[in-house]
């Protein structure tokens, strides 16, 4: 008897401590999912609640569908299946249509900073034109390549009128109360005023250009945004190599909207904070392409500059080992007389065309090929280019590295090596692709007004984290004394 009691009281013993244990690890798990909601971290099932972060959030109900969709769903260019023997692409980019939309707070800058430098005058006291009656026109020329700051100022204007979207799905739009905004905008037409307005005039000691950047600077580092932010959640606009040569080592902080970084030290502008985008193509588009491989007699194509300093002595080299070439076409070219018409039908009838480093790693050569169905042949060892993040440019363009292609016929020898079927699949996703190069307004989806948002939306949680990480003391006291103190939590911690 004496035995049954001791074995029934271990039993029940093993019972309770059992009970104990199950008890104590069902409340460590709901203490740990407790501190995890009460800390902020960006686990799938919070991210909805998260501010300013909702352009990238998943929602729930996506994820318990499929990981791979999303409110903002990207996949890579190069991506392919394969179904019985046969090869699918995925599309550049797949927007889920209920994707959130980037918030933007625009100041409202002085028409001096932006249509006024394209001769637009102000009535009364509004500070932009009724876009619903007249469109300020950007110069033509080369002045356009760089008009990047227009097409996005204009799309914000016009994402404020829901009856003249004509059923555009807009990527970004204006808010009007910062604090609600992903990101400041600041619409300085800093291209435009570089180009027209760079010069000291007579009896002048500071250009109009300098001028307005020194006003700019000042404006900006007054506003309360930007010392939320210390300038990190704005974009600013440099797309001309030239632009805001003064401010920029002042207004580094922000996102930059750049061409290149060919004239930026790493401190300044690096591919993790800014955003690389387009120019805008000079030469006309190849509507209706109906030519192929055999049609296009020009093997390769290079116009333009052949003389130039730095990283485009290149292209001197270049022009003396290609230019006795039977099928190539590399001359020196302007837009002067004729010279768009004549680059533009050039283009159109070469299989390949050449995009060099110059003065600085990009130009606007590559963006007239991709428009003219061009195969590039892009020789820049230093080259950032547009939305690289979600777009594999080696399905449409060739590269070759600086050193390789100034051996003796090694250019030449390479290019010539390219089957026509190779070509043929280059010049079928150039025409797929071309589209999201393309600057318009109204804009359309997924062409380069909306490519720009969305690239400067996938920025957007790096802005958050070094902007919250920069906030972590904002109100801790400055003590006077050393050492370490402690202080009271808020009520609201829990």
């Amino acid at each position: 008897m004496a035995e049954r009691n001791v074995h029934l009281m271990g039993f029940f013993g093993r019972k309770s401590l059992f009970s104990m244990f199950s008890i104590t690890s069902i409340l460590f798990m709901l203490s740990l999912l407790f501190v995890m909601r009460s800390t902020g971290h960006r686990h799938f099932f919070y991210l909805n609640v998260l501010p300013k972060s909702k352009v990238l959030a998943l929602s729930e109900e996506g994820y318990s569908q499929s990981s791979s969709q999303s409110d903002y769903e990207v996949s890579n260019s190069n991506r392919v299946v394969s179904n019985k023997g046969t090869l699918e692409k995925y599309n550049v980019l797949k927007c889920n249509p209920s994707k959130q939309v980037l918030k933007v707070f625009m100041y409202d800058l002085p028409p001096q900073f932006h249509f006024e430098l394209l001769g637009w005058k102000a009535e009364g006291k509004s500070v932009w034109p009724d876009i619903r009656k007249l469109v300020p026109t950007y110069p033509g020329g080369l002045n356009v390549q760089h008009s990047i700051e227009y097409w996005l100022t204009l799309d914000l204007l016009l994402s404020e009128f829901d009856d003249n979207l004509n059923g555009r799905s807009a990527s970004a739009i204006r808010v009007h109360n910062s604090s609600e905004a992903d990101v400041i905008f600041v619409p300085f037409f800093s291209s435009v005023c570089y180009n027209r307005f760079s010069k000291v005039k007579q009896k002048k000691k500071t250009s109009p250009n300098t001028l307005l950047q020194q006003k700019l600077v000042a404006f900006l580092t007054a506003q309360e945004e930007w010392k939320r932010s210390g300038g990190k959640d704005h974009i600013i606009l440099a797309h001309h190599p030239n632009s805001l040569l003064d401010a920029r080592m002042k207004l580094w902080p922000a996102m930059f909207i750049l061409s290149d970084f060919g004239r930026y030290p790493p401190t300044v502008a690096n591919v993790e904070k800014d955003v690389i985008a387009p120019y805008k193509h000079v030469i006309r588009n190849y509507e209706n392409d109906t030519s192929d491989f055999d049609s296009r007699p020009t093997l390769l194509y290079f116009q333009g500059a052949i003389y130039r300093k730095d990283g485009g002595s290149i292209r001197q080299e270049l022009f003396y080992m290609l230019k006795d070439e039977k099928d190539v076409h590399f001359s020196f070219g302007s837009i002067l007389k004729g010279g768009v018409k004549q680059a533009t039908d050039g283009m159109h009838s070469s299989k390949f065309c050449l995009n060099i480093a110059g003065d600085t790693p990009s130009s606007n050569r590559l963006f007239d090929a991709i428009a003219s169905h061009c195969v590039p042949v892009i020789i820049s060892d230093e080259i950032e280019l547009p939305y690289e993040d979600v777009l594999d440019y080696s399905e449409f363009c060739i590269f070759v590295r600086s050193s390789d292609a100034i051996k003796p016929h090694f250019l030449i020898n390479f290019i010539r090596s390219i089957t026509k079927q190779e070509w043929t699949t280059m010049w079928e996703r150039l025409k797929e692709i071309e589209n999201l190069f393309e600057y318009r307004y109204p804009s359309k989806d997924n062409d380069a007004v909306q490519m720009v948002w969305q690239a400067i939306a996938r920025k957007v949680p790096t802005v958050n984290f070094k902007v919250h990480k920069s906030s972590r003391y904002s109100r801790s006291p400055v003590s006077k004394e050393g050492g370490l103190k402690s202080f009271p939590l808020p009520k609201n911690i829990l």
